[in-house]
This record gives C-alpha cells, structure tokens and sequence, in this order.
C-alpha cells in the first residue's frame, strides 16, 4: 500500500471501532442506555475529524445540558430529580467532555505532530491537585469512610473540567479561532441571561436552564459573576460606539438575573471583583461613577425581592440555634452554614493530612472547609498552589499584552478569578462544573495570549520611496545644455 494512502487508512481505524461498539451497544441495552451509546459514538467521530466543533459543543453545553443519573433504581435517568440519593449526578457536558478527551487521545496516537499536552505553567500543579484527590479517597475507601463507586465518580467529576482546558491549549491556533470561541462563549451567556430574565415573573429564586423545580442559583450566580468581570472588562476599553453599547448592554443582560438569583454569596462576590478591576484598570472613573450611583439609588432602584434577601440576613424571624456575631443576630441559613464550618474544621483535626475523601464526609456548601475535610492540608496546599499559578499567569498575560482587547480581557479575568475566591467561602465554587468549565476554557485563552500575539502575522514594512534625484544648475542630465 502507497504511504501516502496508508496514513489516510489509519484514522479509520479508531472510527471503525467506535462504530462497531456503538451498533454492539444498541443491540443489548434499553433505548436510553442506547442514546447515549448512539450520542457518544457521533461526538467521538465528530471530535476526531474536527475538535472545534466538540469545543463549541461543550461550550454550550455548559449552560444548556439537562442531568443524568446514575445508579439509584438502575439504569440512566434523564431530568431533575425529586430527591437525589446514592445516585452519581452528570450533566450532557460530563459526557462531552470523556468522550471529547478519549477522542482526543486517540486523535493524538494516531497523529504524532500534534503532541499529547503543550507545556503550560498550570501542568504541574493541575496533575499534583488531581493527584491529591485520588490519594485521598483511596485512603478513605480503604479506611471505610468512602463508597468506592461513589468516590471514583465523583472524583472524576473533580477533575475533569481540565480536559477542556488541555484540549483547548492543544488545538487553539490563531486568532480567528479564537475570536469564534469567544463569540460562542459569550453568546451562550447572553441566551442563559435572557432564559434567567424570563424567570423572573415566577417569583421563585432563578437558576440556569434546566435546573428543574428547584434549581441551583447560587451555581448560576457564580457563573454570572465570573462572565460579567470579562464583559465589564471590554466595555471599559472598548474604543467605538458600538462596542461601547453593545458591551454596555451585554452588562445589564447580566446584572438583572445575577440580581434575581438572590444569591447572597454572589453579591459578595461581586464586590471584590469589581474593585479587582478598578484597581488594574486605566479608566477608573468609567468603573467608579457606575458604583457610586448603583450605591446611592439602591434603596430606589434594587427590586423589593432583592432588598428584602439583603436584610433578612440580619433581620429574620428569631429562631433556635441562630448565631450572634455581636449585636447582630444572623438568619437560619447563614448560621447553620457557619455551624457546618466548625463542625468540619473540628472533624478535619482527626485527619489533618488527607482528609476523608471526596464523598467521605457529610455536604459542606464552602469549598475551602470541604477540601479540608475531604483531602487534607494536602488538598488544600495544592489548590492553594494552583489558584497562585494561575493568578501568576493572568497578571504576567496582563503586562506582556499590548493589544487593549486581550489585555482588558486578561484583567477581566483576573477580577473575575478574585470573585470566585470569595464566591467560594459560600459555594462549592471549584468543583461544580458549571463554574469551572467557563473557568477553564477561558484559563486555557488567557494562557495562549502571548503565543498567539507573538505568532501574529505583522504587515510587512513599507518600502520607502527613492530619493528625487538632484539635478545640476542648468537642468536635467536627461536634457542637453
């Protein structure tokens, strides 16, 4: 066989396979079992012949996927649950992304040139978190505090929002590509901010789409913090009219569900965030004069709903076991979430190392008691490590870049970064996907900045004209005297 045929033969191999265990599926497993075998099957194809379309996928996915569980009564369960259970909860993009990363894989045995993972600063500290789950709940399933199933599920769940990022570093190659993953990922928050302002009218907390009855706002609080540092970021540097409103507009889209989800550690988030980007930004008084009359009209202009979320942190009914701090009496909520921190940080002292496990100790909604407990000071060292990475990496894509675009990006991310740290001291902030996988995927643009603005084509320089000759009295040296 002809070389040059043979490489073209190769790749069909893995899409053979996949083929062959897709039909082999459908032929023993229930219609929903086979579904999924049959969705999974033309992802893996469509990501081996061409990535970006899966990343675009996911992209999203992250807002518009449906749940999935696992386990319980048997069988695959699509929709939202009444009561969650033993059940392991995934979501369309977990799928997404096992099988984008196994496609991938693949994509890469088969195509040497393109290597298996670009070095980046965040590979070292990605594989040591990865690595600090899986030792810890290898330890608590072997000590008895961790089901085996339900610890390898959901640290998988841990980890797995990193395959966006690796895969997003290995295939992102220019500029133009890069514009059309922005384009999709910030038109995903636009369509998931409008979903969320159609909410409103239900008087129920909102939620992101496909949350069911009883959704997460807190989750989708978060996720709207972190996208409107980005978009208050570009409005602030944008340079024409049309960017000016457009971003202008693309902030209120935000702001009103982000008000509505009535999520009191999202608001908190939203303060530091915002200082973050005064503080790196050049045009301070843009940011500052839209603070100081959000400040001074609040009473006027904040619907009542989120002016009575507000006080009734201090000003609910009297109840048992809510804690004082000074004069202050706190609301049920916030107290029993500040008993839960005591409660973990009193069980973490029995294993101060590696914790119980992920799964291994009871739901703690605060990331930073729960990696304590979960994975010990092991845990939360490597976290600790790797959030410094990444803030090393923003803040050095900031002062490399030059084009006003990317670099106002990069600081929007780095307020953005700021605002989910303290997002995360009320939510399960770096572990719930719906957070980290924007998180990731635009960690994954800030860390190409460079690369890309360094392999941009420059227009080559202009040839200057030749000098007019200089003629002797008496005329041309064409023209006889």
């Amino acid at each position: 066989m002809p070389q040059a045929a043979s490489r073209t033969a190769v790749p069909l191999v893995p899409l053979a396979l996949a083929a062959a265990a897709g039909a082999a599926l459908i032929a023993v497993a229930e219609p929903r079992t086979a579904l999924l075998a049959v969705a999974a099957v033309i992802v893996f194809l469509v990501t081996f012949l061409n990535t970006e379309i899966a990343i675009h996928l996911i992209i999203l996915s992250m807002l518009f996927s449906p749940e999935a569980f696992i386990g319980g009564g048997g069988g695959v369960e699509v929709g939202k649950l009444a009561r969650k259970g033993t059940q392991a909860v995934f979501r369309f993009e977990d799928f997404l992304l096992v099988v984008v990363g196994l496609s991938w894989f693949a994509r890469t045995a088969f195509r040497k040139e393109l290597g298996l993972l670009v070095r980046t600063p965040l590979n070292l500290p990605i594989a040591a978190y990865a690595v600090a789950n899986m030792l810890a709940t290898s330890l608590g399933v072997l000590q008895g505090d961790v089901g085996a199933k339900q610890g390898f599920f959901y640290t998988l769940k841990y980890i797995e929002y990193f395959v966006l990022y690796f895969v997003m570093v290995n295939t992102l190659r220019d500029e133009r590509q890069l514009r059309r993953y922005l384009f999709t990922g910030f038109a995903t928050c636009a369509i998931a901010s409008l979903i969320g302002i159609l909410q409103i009218p239900t008087g129920q907390r909102i939620s992101a789409p496909f949350e069911g009855k009883e959704g997460e706002p807190n989750t989708f609080g978060g996720y709207l913090v972190f996208m409107l540092a980005l978009v208050l970021a570009l409005w602030v540097q944008s340079r024409t009219a049309p960017a000016f409103f457009g971003w202008l507009g693309m902030m209120a889209l935000i702001s009103l569900p982000l008000l509505f989800t009535l999520s009191r550690a999202s608001w908190l988030a939203a303060i530091p965030m915002v200082l973050t980007l005064l503080t790196l930004t050049d045009r301070k008084l843009l940011i500052a004069l839209p603070i100081v009359i959000a400040v001074v009209a609040a009473p006027l202009v904040f619907p009542k709903a989120v002016q009575e979320r507000f006080a009734y942190t201090y000003s609910a009914p009297p109840e048992p076991d809510q804690v004082r701090i000074g004069k202050t009496r706190l609301d049920s909520s916030t107290s029993a979430r500040i008993e839960s921190w005591r409660y973990g940080l009193t069980a973490w002292t029995r294993r101060p190392f590696l914790g119980y496990g992920v799964t291994g100790f009871p739901f703690m909604d605060a990331q930073y008691v729960r990696t304590l407990t979960e994975t010990g000071l092991v845990g939360l060292g490597v976290l600790t490590w790797l959030v410094l990475a990444i803030f090393r990496t923003a803040w050095q894509t900031i002062r490399t870049m030059s084009d006003p675009f990317y670099r106002n990006l990069a600081m929007g991310y780095l307020a953005g970064l700021v605002g989910l740290l303290v997002h995360g001291i009320g939510a399960n902030t770096f572990i719930i996907v719906r957070i980290m996988e924007p998180f990731w995927f635009f960690t994954a643009i800030i860390v190409l900045l460079p690369t890309l603005a360094a392999t941009r084509p420059t227009s080559p320089a202009p040839v200057a004209a030749p000098a007019m000759p200089r003629f002797p009295a008496g005329g041309s040296p064409l023209r006889p005297r």
